[in-house]
């Protein structure tokens, strides 16, 4: 079981928080159990924090107007664990910084130290930057205040014009709807880019991905469509992609005539099917040689006869 803590901050928006715990929640359908906790960032003992129905619980009012009943005990938490700090919006101004106490800026740091993994959505991101996890990092928030983070963090490199950065167990992401990316892409780290698009067409949105981000998985990249048949042939494909799949088994599977799948996989996801085996044939090689593997072992593991087809993809990648 992953413990996944939200940190909720007065004014939290209810789309920074709605949005990435449906994915995880989703994710539990599919097997992968999250444990979502929600917790107050703010002490007891501060002014916003009025006290709830229980001796362990606050309110935190949204930025909506709905209030928010969050815990006040943090849980123990392991380098497996997510932290994740949506954004806020105080008193209708967006540019409006709450001071985080010191005992919430050493949770997020130790946290982070202990190999956890520490995101924010939207202004989230200045919380990580209170406790000293941007200075030297790529980041970013949204849009309409990227410079006064900036201005905040000047050891920061704060990223414009994407959806979402991650850097050394640091994720930032633009705010608002792309909360649903940064959880997608998360998923897909954690347990492959299969489930992340499983959890992306549960919900009902795209598995978006920002083109200037090198994390971008060919699952992902090649799943922006509605074709119900296509989408089965891909789940098909994903899971087993390491193995020989001749088109007239993805035809079968899919109960349509070879022919017939060409053309629909072709013009839902852009390529063909053996195109898009070796896509994430190459893209689980690359994974595995940045992690020490020889091309050779990395062509075996990916389900290549040798290492020659393996070189000439890459090679034509590059070129």
């Amino acid at each position: 079981m992953t413990t996944l803590v939200f940190v909720l901050l007065p004014g939290v928006h209810l789309l920074d928080l709605a949005g990435p715990a449906q994915a995880f929640f989703t994710a539990r359908d599919f097997g992968h159990p999250y444990d979502l906790r929600y917790v107050s960032g703010v002490e007891p003992g501060e002014p916003e924090a009025n006290r709830g129905p229980g001796p362990d619980t606050g309110v935190v009012a949204s930025a909506q107007g709905l209030p928010l009943v969050a815990g006040t005990d943090w849980p123990d938490l392991g380098p497996d664990d997510l932290v994740v700090v949506p954004g806020w919006r105080i008193g209708g101004v967006r540019t409006a910084w709450p001071h985080l106490s010191a005992s919430l800026r050493t949770r997020l740091a130790d946290h982070h130290a202990a190999g956890g993994t520490v995101a924010s959505v939207c202004a989230g991101a200045d919380a990580l930057g209170q406790a000293g996890l941007l200075d030297g990092r790529r980041c970013t928030t949204h849009h309409a205040v990227q410079d006064e983070l900036a201005a905040r963090y000047p050891r920061a490199h704060v990223v414009r014009d994407v959806l979402f950065t991650t850097d050394g167990g640091v994720v930032t992401s633009a705010g608002i709807a792309s909360g649903i990316d940064l959880s997608l892409h998360l998923l897909a780290m954690r347990h492959g880019p299969a489930l992340a698009a499983r959890v992306a067409r549960e919900m009902v949105v795209y598995a978006r991905r920002n083109g200037t981000e090198p994390q971008a998985s060919a699952m992902l990249r090649h799943r922006s469509h509605v074709d119900d048949t296509v989408h089965r042939v891909q789940n098909h494909i994903d899971t087993h992609f390491d193995r020989a799949l001749p088109l007239t088994d993805l035809a079968a599977h899919a109960g349509v005539a070879e022919r017939t799948l060409t053309r629909l996989f072709t013009r839902a996801a852009g390529v063909t099917p053996l195109r898009y085996q070796q896509l994430l044939r190459l893209e689980r090689a690359e994974h595995l040689i940045g992690h020490g593997a020889t091309v050779e072992s990395a062509a075996h593991a990916v389900g290549f006869q040798g290492a020659r087809m393996l070189r000439r993809l890459r090679s034509s990648r590059a070129g």
